[in-house]
């Protein structure tokens, strides 16, 4: 399963155990973030797309550490999506 997000103003895919360089983020290392722009979510159901997000999907990640230029973090649960 993988998710598209938006944050920071631009996008990437991630997967539960990913880790990336996003822009600032306003949390502590160490602490876990919800993301609720989700642009669209694939799985066993097939791809999901959102207009421009799909309602009620979430991506959870905890912050790794801090950088100068970005912040890390990894995404730590599964992508969760709510069927309306």
């Amino acid at each position: 399963m993988y998710a598209i997000i938006k944050t920071g103003g631009k996008q990437y895919r991630v997967s539960v155990g990913d880790k990336l360089k996003v822009e600032s983020l306003a949390v502590e290392a160490g602490a876990q973030v919800t993301l609720t722009e989700v642009l669209a979510v694939s799985g066993e159901q097939g791809l999901k797309v959102g207009n421009p997000t799909i309602e009620g999907a979430t991506v959870t990640a905890t912050v790794l550490s801090h950088g100068t230029v970005a912040k890390r973090f990894a995404s730590s649960s599964s992508v969760a999506v709510s069927t309306p």
